[in-house]
């Protein structure tokens, strides 16, 4: 079952149980789908872009709950705390810090890098490998505690 039949299926679910968090967030995540498909590019939406596509949902929420955050505004904060939560159960499950650094000390080995001049290839590779299951900020922070 691919994201789109999934979302149509839990979006029901949300109806029936009157969830509005799981409302909220599925719809979103529908539009998004929508979106991709009628902008005109013509790209067929495979797992990779799924996986793009929930993480800028999921990275727009952190904004916005950051804002929140700082300018007090707890019950919105809350709202996009709770839309955060529902939208990462669609992503593959998050690697852990120990398994983040023991795989890019293996790409480290693997690319030859050496000093922090390498960062940019060594990030690039784990990006590609490491698709979904990790954050490009967490990604960027070991490599670069790595390569120091």
């Amino acid at each position: 079952m691919n994201l789109e039949e999934k979302i149509t299926n839990d979006l029901k679910e949300a109806m029936k149980s009157k969830d509005q968090a799981a409302l909220r967030s599925v719809r979103a995540i529908k539009a998004a789908i929508l979106l991709f498909k009628t902008d005109g590019s013509g790209d067929v939406l495979d797992t990779d872009k799924e996986i793009k596509l929930l993480q800028k949902l999921v990275k727009q929420r952190q904004d916005s709950l950051d804002i929140f955050t700082k300018q007090g505004r707890e019950d919105l904060a809350n709202t996009e705390s709770e839309e955060i939560a529902i939208i990462q159960k669609y992503l593959p499950e998050q690697l852990s810090e120990k398994d983040l650094q023991d795989a890019i000390k293996a790409i480290i080995t693997e690319s030859g890098a050496t000093s922090i001049k390498d960062m940019g290839k060594v990030i690039g590779l784990a990006n590609q490998r490491l698709s979904g299951r990790a954050d490009g900020k967490a990604v960027a922070a070991a490599v670069k505690d790595l390569l120091n």
